[in-house]
């Protein structure tokens, strides 16, 4: 099972998923938060992961669209604020 990788990429956020890559705009970026819901409160939001097994939940919310990644990896919200900085 893959685990959902997030980097910076000049001024995108790039999400990987298995063979899927989502670039996020940061200038587009609104909000990123920890969800503590199972399956996430914005029902028409991309869920992102596998949510079976891990235990935090990142939302990002844009202008447009809301994602939501499944993972297990420990402070992935802080290094996104990060590449917001």
């Amino acid at each position: 099972m893959f685990e959902v990788k997030v980097s910076k990429i000049n001024e995108n956020i790039r999400i990987e998923w298995q063979l899927s890559k989502i670039d996020i705009p940061l200038s587009n970026i609104c909000d990123v938060v920890n969800d503590d819901t199972y399956g996430g409160e914005e029902k028409s939001a991309f869920r992102i992961g596998n949510p079976y097994g891990h235990t935090d939940r990142v939302v990002i919310k844009t202008k447009a669209e809301t994602y939501i990644l499944y993972t297990s990896i420990g402070g992935l919200k802080d290094r996104i604020l990060s590449y917001m900085d």
